[in-house]
């Protein structure tokens, strides 16, 4: 599908047009406008997201791409959601890639770094080539938390790793074969649950959830037709973007104190 130049909006002079580029998806090419991220690219050109688009807002990590640039041997990644198209750029979207997922159950499992290590044996097979943290479209220090794990420093890893969106470009390049971001999420689930001490604000939500504080709000919403939720979602109060530390809603009703 080729695309004419895009009216992107109307000055003096009379209608302002945004250059063109052209991109290669998955082999064909198009022509779009070249401020597009890689995901409103790819719906201009006629493609249809039917699921997995995620949060759009570089959170999830759904949309994790491999590309090239003309002339270029590298391989660059990036999220298709925050990735602005250059022209002649030949790029794929990453589908599932598979992973092992190891099971294991947080009520009965420990701290000791042992239970990890059984789970993800594969962990010592790094080679410490970086490949990982180069690819990493977060910028997370990958090889230093694999580091930190191997050395039982669950907390240290918890803390490198904590900006990991689970999009698994990092698995793709490893020459060890694991699955990075999975083992990065049990470590962060043990030092959570076993490891750092108990906030009193989650004891205090678990205890109003069980206590029905917010069970009538919720019945209220499930029983809402779309005009009403629509209403609600609208003229909720949303906080300012500079609020004080502070700062309270109008509606303290479901607001706990600690």
């Amino acid at each position: 599908m080729s695309t004419p130049d895009a009216i992107k909006g109307e000055s003096k002079e009379g209608i302002l047009r945004v250059k063109p580029v052209s991109i290669f998806i998955m082999g064909k090419k198009y022509d779009v406008p070249e401020d597009l991220t890689i995901m409103k690219a790819m719906e201009y050109a006629g493609y249809k997201y039917v699921r997995g688009c995620g949060c759009r807002g570089g959170i999830c990590g759904a949309c994790g791409t491999v590309y090239r640039k003309p002339g270029d041997y590298h391989i660059y990644v990036g999220l298709a959601c925050q990735t602005v198209v250059e022209d002649g750029m030949y790029l794929s979207q990453l589908p599932f890639f598979p992973a092992n997922r190891a099971t294991y159950d947080m009520e009965t499992i420990g701290s000791d770094p042992e239970e990890v290590y059984k789970k993800y044996p594969e962990l010592f097979r790094c080679v410490a080539c970086n490949a990982c943290t180069k690819v990493c479209p977060m910028d997370v220090p990958v090889m230093d938390y694999i580091s930190a794990i191997k050395q039982g420093d669950f907390e240290k890893a918890t803390e490198l790793s904590f900006d990991c969106i689970q999009c698994g470009l990092c698995t793709v390049r490893c020459m060890g074969e694991m699955a990075q971001y999975h083992i990065a999420q049990m470590v962060r689930r043990i030092t959570g649950s076993k490891i750092k001490p108990r906030s009193p604000h989650l004891i205090a939500m678990v205890e109003a959830i069980e206590a029905g504080k917010f069970t009538g709000a919720i019945e209220q919403l499930k029983n809402a037709d779309g005009d009403s939720l629509r209403k609600l979602y609208q003229e909720r109060e949303i906080e300012p973007a500079e609020a004080p530390e502070d700062w309270k809603p109008a509606d303290t009703t479901y607001l706990l104190s600690i």
